[in-house]
């Protein structure tokens, strides 16, 4: 349930006050305000809006406890909060409670996936309005459970479970499981079950990700995603990224599968740092009557979506960041915006979306 940030804030601070001493000495508060103007426009229903948009601001705090012998016992609050409207909900987002060691991480909790992690700071407007979610894993879930989110292979996942192991060599595995805790109406179970592979070479990132949604659509209907991404770091200043993923969905009337790509290029020149990000999805194939999230089947029915922007860094902390976004849609594409949705649910089929950002970031 939203309450007002004032309140969320004291909660925080009084839940803080009340740990012992000696824990206090590792806990951390931490947080990200990120605002920005819009002005956006949709070629199908021909409306302009103007507006102050918030680009998923935080706030939460974490610590840990030396349990010795290389163990840790860890912790995570994080909460969302709305700088323009006042709103928030105190562990709406990446929250947790696990343990730490030689043998690896693991952890439950409400926590973006494998799958969703893997990818998602090769694109530098993740998460804006401009973010890669309108075309890449079906739009973004920002903390759902089976039956809240039935098509988005970009989320955090509520009663999951996580492991982490340690990297070997620069590699790395994630798996998570989503507990089948739900009973919709169709009498289905649905869980899920989401992985990586990571790579991080210093100048070579690679991952392959992989998600199972089962019993999303129906009983015995599995959805699968995956993903293949490579990013080269050409320097310290310039960093080149691709990101390949297949969806497919399985339907009572048949299967659905759509092919997306995703490209990015940032580079920083001091304090000034330029930022490209190009999305396109292939028309959706497939026998299914049904559209799910913004995938449906036909010709015409894909997207692209480009974004070019600026960012200027006012110190370590904080930067000013301007863009312009496009995301134009096949003759029967439906996609939107996944952050601050300018048309909602009364997408036209074909529009088009425009528009231009100034916004100010802020970390602590």
């Amino acid at each position: 349930m939203l309450t007002r940030l004032p309140l969320l804030a004291a909660g925080t601070l009084m839940l803080a006050a009340a740990l012992p001493a000696a824990a206090q000495e590792n806990v951390q508060l931490y947080g990200r305000l990120n605002v920005a103007l819009e002005a956006l426009h949709s070629s199908g229903s021909g409306d302009s809006v103007q507006r102050l948009s918030n680009n998923r601001s935080v706030f939460g705090f974490r610590g840990s406890e030396d349990l010795g012998g290389g163990w840790q016992a860890l912790f995570q609050v994080e909460g969302t909060l709305s700088p323009d409207t006042g709103a928030g909900s105190i562990a709406a987002r990446d929250t947790r409670v696990g343990i730490a060691g030689p043998w690896g991480t693991l952890f439950g909790g409400n926590w973006t996936l494998p799958y969703n992690s893997a990818t998602s700071a090769l694109d530098p407007y993740y998460p804006t309005t401009a973010g890669y979610m309108s075309l890449m894993g079906n739009g973004a879930g920002a903390s759902e459970s089976h039956t809240s989110n039935t098509y988005s292979f970009d989320r955090r996942q509520q009663n999951s479970v996580h492991y982490w192991t340690p990297q070997w060599q620069g590699w790395s595995v994630r798996v998570a499981r989503g507990m089948a805790e739900e009973r919709p109406a169709s009498g289905a179970r649905p869980s899920l079950a989401s992985a990586a592979l990571l790579y991080d070479g210093g100048a070579l990132y690679a991952t392959l990700a992989q998600e199972a949604h089962h019993g999303y659509q129906g009983r015995g209907l599995t959805d699968h995603g995956s993903k293949l991404a490579l990013a080269w770091r050409v320097d310290s200043a310039t960093q080149l990224a691709l990101v390949l993923e297949s969806l497919r969905y399985a339907t009572t009337t048949g299967g659905l599968r759509r092919r997306a790509a995703y490209f990015s290029a940032t580079r920083q020149f001091g304090r000034h740092g330029l930022r490209f990000g190009l999305a396109h999805a292939q028309s959706a194939s497939g026998g299914a009557l049904e559209t799910i999230g913004t995938v449906r089947a036909g010709a015409g029915t894909g997207a692209t979506h480009a974004t070019l922007g600026y960012d200027y860094q006012l110190s370590k902390r904080s930067s000013l960041y301007v863009y312009y976004t496009r995301l134009a849609n096949g003759r029967n594409g439906i996609a939107d915006f996944a952050i601050n949705s300018l048309v909602g649910d009364a997408a036209t089929k074909g529009a088009t979306l425009s528009g231009v950002a100034l916004g100010i970031r802020h970390n602590f």
